[in-house]
């Protein structure tokens, strides 16, 4: 009698969509000979190749697609299952997170917090980078679910829309009242990321509206942005949300020049396929964590 187990298939679908043996023992937090062996047991059971073996690379036998599309219809029955009948308290396994630093400033720990009440045996992995790092994560597989500076326009990633962030402009706390404009903006300009949008549309802005001359000091960490203003070593545009603190305890305070940059827009984001009940049940807890934070500060 033939005997497959459930490990096998996923396996199998993970050599296929990552692309190999090496890159699926990554995405399946498993040594690259458990990978292998999997497959060789899978191929002893079936008694033939699923996959011809090319200096290039792994390639599907004819058998190999064939089994390709029942073990996609098992997955998804697996994932229906999963969905109606296991008791979410009973699921363990991994998710891995990719957060952009706004997020992870505001409402992430709220969210980690939810998501360990609902699967208390998932081990929770999280990534703080920049939206460029995470969408490459998120593509790669090496990320499960990316709230970051979205959508991510490919056909096969499913975003959530989630509530923006207003920016505001900060000056040092000590930094005279009522300076005009090009006063302020004569400073060095401290914002985002350089290969961020928000860094890109306000150089733009800051070229139409200031001139070319205007000096900007793009970072990583936003945190270091607002420490350096309230130093006094320049002005900055960031997000309101992060800023109130800072302002509540007199060590930055707001400017206006006239004008902002637009809202930040950010979106949880994952693969459509697979289809797991799990990362699309966090995607949606993450827009439930994120509407409660902002009505929150609005009330």
């Amino acid at each position: 009698m033939t005997r497959i187990n459930i490990e096998q298939l996923r396996t199998f679908l993970a050599v296929v969509r990552l692309g190999g043996v090496r890159r699926a023992a990554s995405g399946l937090n498993l040594t690259q000979p458990a990978v292998t062996a999997r497959i060789k047991n899978l191929e002893d059971s079936l008694a033939c190749e699923l996959f011809e073996r090319r200096s290039g690379g792994m390639r599907l036998t004819k058998r190999g697609e064939l089994l390709l599309a029942h073990a996609e219809k098992f997955e998804h029955l697996t994932e229906l299952v999963e969905r109606d009948v296991v008791d979410p308290q009973g699921i363990d396994g991994r998710l891995r997170l990719g957060v952009s630093e706004t997020i992870a400033q505001c409402w992430l720990p709220e969210l980690i917090s939810r998501l360990h009440g609902l699967y208390p045996r998932l081990d929770i992995e999280f990534n703080v980078d920049i939206s460029l790092n995470l969408r490459a994560g998120l593509l790669n597989r090496e990320i499960d679910l990316a709230i970051l500076l979205g959508p991510v326009s490919e056909y096969f990633v499913n975003n959530i829309e989630l509530p923006g962030f207003d920016l505001a402009w900060y000056a040092a706390a000590n930094t005279e009242p009522g300076l005009t404009e090009d006063k302020y903006l004569s400073r060095p300009v401290l914002t985002y990321a350089r290969n961020t949008r928000p860094y890109r549309e306000l150089k733009e802005m800051l070229f139409e509206r200031v001139g070319p001359d205007v000096s900007m000091f793009p970072s990583s960490s936003l945190s270091a942005c607002f420490r350096l203003v309230e130093a006094d070593l320049g002005v900055a545009v960031l997000p309101r949300a992060l800023g109130q603190e800072f302002v509540d305890t007199g060590r930055i305070r707001e400017f206006d020049p006239g004008w902002v940059p637009s809202p930040l827009r950010f979106t949880a984001s994952y693969l459509g396929e697979p289809r797991s009940h799990l990362i699309e049940t966090a995607a949606k807890l993450a827009l439930e964590v994120a509407t409660e934070y902002q009505r929150d500060r609005n009330s």
